[in-house]
């Protein structure tokens, strides 16, 4: 069975920084617990704890949670109430949908003198005639009942009623304790067929893998094993659909039974998908032949870009914008780059060979990619871009009359008429040489006087 361990309570406790001890409050509930331990010694401090949808049948080792104010143990299998004296705070109890039968049991909440509220909705003792007069008249410190308010009128009447009540109540039990009895005798039969059902199975199947039936097994073994597993799914279907639609009485014995088969289906199913796993063969990544393969299991978008002005080649893989960086393996080699992605391997070979120790992986901070960046192992020195000074001519034969020129022998001897080289003497033109330099250095200026008009008279004093 499962109970309350440390561990799990550590996890529920997570708003407590995980920590057990100074817990007030606590969930606990649709964890297959059958058995309700430890919680007194691990956190006394309990103020709330919530228990339901359990397979807990009885309540018990909660009596030294002094500080307790709500319990809720609603859809388990408690059949009485008990143990719940030591819970002096205790404020609100929920038990709804369980199975108390035993109405007379409430009488150990006399000593809860704080509780005022109390959920019985679901349990065959509300079916009892008389039942909410005899819990309104047992329990004086109630003042809601099933969500329903407790007036003054009902208590005195349910008081003035009491001692009849009660002896109709204790009929009602003792009817319902026999009934009991025959139920858990039919879940103890239908216990033993389940049970016998499944040794003959057994050994039915221990029969087929005998020795004598191995070589059988051995000629016909591919159409055997396919014939074989219909047989199985189809018993499979048969055994649920018998199960499901049989019917049966809602006892807490039919309810875990309910539990175990399905419990035991899962498992099943869990042991067919590991040995599926199993004879899945492993990806091949590289060939006997020692042939590197190009592989995308993950199913990632990706780039490959040969970034020349760097000399490197970059990868841009697609990975899960929110994917954790440690699901993330990246391996570089000098002929190919793997990655695996949550232990799916990504593998592309590379156009040229790389150095994997200067490479480098990044996760972009807006996609979430990852970009891998390899240098190239053979270095290319790009040579600088010409600037040419001659005087560029819109000749569409000019390319090939410099492509014939590489091709020629040069010598020292140029002929000028041959190659049309600018003339380097001429590129600076002359330009008066006046106001540079000393005044005596400078040649004299020598201005013509021009030719005047015939109107014009040259005055001397002017």
């Amino acid at each position: 069975f499962l109970s309350v361990t440390e561990d799990l309570v550590r996890r529920r406790a997570e708003h407590n920084d995980c920590e057990i001890f100074s817990l007030e409050e606590i969930s606990l509930h649709q964890q297959e617990i059958e058995k309700l331990e430890h919680l007194d010694k691990w956190c006394r401090d309990l103020k709330i704890l919530y228990l339901q949808n359990n397979l807990i049948p009885k309540i018990e080792n909660v009596g030294k949670l002094k500080k307790l104010e709500y319990l809720n143990v609603a859809l388990n299998n408690i059949e009485r109430i008990e143990n719940l004296e030591g819970c002096e705070e205790l404020k609100k109890l929920d038990l709804t949908a369980n199975f108390i039968g035993e109405l007379s049991s409430i009488e150990t909440l006399k000593y809860n003198i704080h509780l005022n509220e109390l959920f019985l909705v679901g349990n065959p003792c509300t079916e009892f005639e008389g039942y909410r007069q005899y819990v309104v008249a047992t329990l004086h410190q109630l003042k809601c009942l099933d969500s329903k308010e407790i007036g003054r009128s009902e208590r005195i009447q349910a008081l003035q009623n009491y001692p009849e009540v009660k002896l109709k109540i204790r009929e009602q039990e003792q009817a319902y304790r026999l009934k009991r009895a025959r139920e858990k005798e039919e879940a103890q039969r239908r216990m033993q067929e389940r049970k016998d059902k499944k040794e003959n199975q057994m050994k039915s199947e221990l029969e087929f893998d005998s020795p004598d039936s191995l070589q059988k097994k051995e000629n016909h073994q591919a159409e055997g094993d396919r014939e074989q597993e219909t047989q199985r799914t189809a018993e499979n279907d048969e055994e649920d659909r018998r199960f499901w639609e049989e019917p049966t009485p809602y006892t807490p014995e039919s309810r875990l039974e309910t539990h175990r088969y399905i419990e035991e289906k899962r498992r099943a199913k869990d042991n067919i998908r590991e040995s599926k796993k199993r004879e899945k063969p492993l990806q091949t990544l590289v060939t006997a032949e020692g042939k590197v393969l190009n592989v995308n299991v993950p199913k990632l978008d990706f780039s490959l870009k040969d970034d020349e002005v760097n000399n490197q080649i970059i990868l841009d893989l697609a990975v899960y914008r929110h994917l954790d960086t440690s699901l993330l393996d990246v391996d570089v080699q000098p002929t190919y780059i793997r990655v695996l992605v949550k232990g799916k391997p990504f593998q592309i070979v590379l156009p040229e060979e790389v150095k994997p120790d200067s490479s480098s992986a990044k996760r972009s901070q807006t996609t979430g990619h990852l970009v891998v960046s390899m240098p190239k192992a053979k270095e290319i020195i790009l040579a600088k871009p010409k600037v040419s000074t001659s005087v560029k001519h819109s000749d569409c034969n000019t390319p090939q009359k410099n492509a014939r020129r590489d091709v020629q022998i040069e010598k020292l001897e140029v002929d000028p008429s041959k190659y049309s080289f600018p003339d380097v003497t001429k590129i600076i033109q002359e330009k008066d040489r006046i106001g540079q330099g000393p005044i005596r250095l400078q040649p004299e200026k020598i201005t013509e006087t021009k030719k005047s008009y015939v109107e014009f008279e040259n005055d001397e004093d002017v």
